[in-house]
Protein backbone atom coordinates (compact mmCIF):
# COMPACT_ATOMS: atom_id res chain seq x y z
CA UNK A 1 0.00 0.00 0.00
CA UNK A 2 1.23 3.48 -0.69
CA UNK A 3 2.38 5.66 2.17
CA UNK A 4 0.69 8.73 3.61
CA UNK A 5 2.20 11.78 5.29
CA UNK A 6 0.04 12.77 8.25
CA UNK A 7 -0.66 16.22 9.69
CA UNK A 8 2.20 15.66 12.14
CA UNK A 9 4.53 16.70 9.28
CA UNK A 10 6.72 19.70 10.20
CA UNK A 11 7.89 20.37 6.61
CA UNK A 12 11.51 19.64 7.46
CA UNK A 13 12.33 18.73 3.82
CA UNK A 14 14.04 15.47 4.80
CA UNK A 15 11.77 13.07 2.90
CA UNK A 16 11.37 14.67 -0.53
CA UNK A 17 14.97 14.35 -1.77
CA UNK A 18 15.25 10.80 -0.41
CA UNK A 19 12.34 9.33 -2.38
CA UNK A 20 13.75 7.23 -5.26
CA UNK A 21 10.40 7.39 -7.09
CA UNK A 22 9.96 11.17 -6.86
CA UNK A 23 6.60 10.50 -5.20
CA UNK A 24 6.88 13.22 -2.53
CA UNK A 25 6.07 16.87 -3.17
CA UNK A 26 4.91 19.89 -1.23
CA UNK A 27 1.13 20.05 -0.84
CA UNK A 28 -0.97 22.98 0.32
CA UNK A 29 0.37 22.92 3.86
CA UNK A 30 2.45 19.74 4.28
CA UNK A 31 4.29 17.29 2.07
CA UNK A 32 2.19 14.72 0.24
CA UNK A 33 2.82 11.38 -1.44
CA UNK A 34 1.65 10.60 -4.96
CA UNK A 35 0.13 7.14 -4.56
CA UNK A 36 0.68 6.41 -8.26
CA UNK A 37 4.45 6.68 -7.72
CA UNK A 38 4.92 5.33 -4.18
CA UNK A 39 6.23 1.75 -4.04
CA UNK A 40 7.22 1.87 -0.35
CA UNK A 41 10.75 1.74 -1.81
CA UNK A 42 10.17 -1.81 -3.13
CA UNK A 43 12.82 -2.33 -5.79
CA UNK A 44 15.17 0.15 -4.13
CA UNK A 45 15.45 -0.44 -0.37
CA UNK A 46 14.25 -2.85 2.31
CA UNK A 47 12.37 -0.13 4.18
CA UNK A 48 10.85 3.14 2.97
CA UNK A 49 13.51 5.86 3.09
CA UNK A 50 11.00 8.59 3.88
CA UNK A 51 10.06 6.80 7.09
CA UNK A 52 13.73 6.32 7.99
CA UNK A 53 14.66 9.99 7.59
CA UNK A 54 11.52 11.55 9.09
CA UNK A 55 12.41 13.03 12.49
CA UNK A 56 8.83 12.82 13.81
CA UNK A 57 7.73 9.27 14.78
CA UNK A 58 4.61 7.87 13.13
CA UNK A 59 4.27 10.73 10.65
CA UNK A 60 4.56 8.63 7.49
CA UNK A 61 2.24 5.64 7.60
CA UNK A 62 0.73 3.07 5.27
CA UNK A 63 -2.27 4.62 3.54
CA UNK A 64 -5.32 2.42 4.26
CA UNK A 65 -7.12 4.04 1.31
CA UNK A 66 -4.57 2.53 -1.10
CA UNK A 67 -3.98 -1.15 -0.23
CA UNK A 68 -1.43 -2.88 -2.47
CA UNK A 69 0.31 -6.24 -2.26
CA UNK A 70 4.08 -6.53 -2.53
CA UNK A 71 3.56 -7.92 -6.05
CA UNK A 72 1.58 -4.82 -7.02
CA UNK A 73 4.33 -2.60 -5.60
CA UNK A 74 6.91 -4.51 -7.66
CA UNK A 75 4.77 -4.09 -10.78
CA UNK A 76 4.56 -0.35 -10.12
CA UNK A 77 8.36 -0.20 -9.65
CA UNK A 78 8.91 -1.95 -13.00
CA UNK A 79 6.58 0.44 -14.84
CA UNK A 80 8.20 3.49 -13.23
CA UNK A 81 11.81 2.48 -13.78
CA UNK A 82 11.92 -0.14 -16.54
CA UNK A 83 8.96 0.66 -18.81
CA UNK A 84 11.26 0.58 -21.83
CA UNK A 85 11.91 -3.13 -21.21
CA UNK A 86 8.30 -4.29 -21.00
Amino acid sequence: MALLITKKCINCDMCEPECPNEAISMGESIYQINTDRCTECVGHYDTPTCQKVCPIPNTILKDPAHPESEEQLWDKFVVLHHADKI
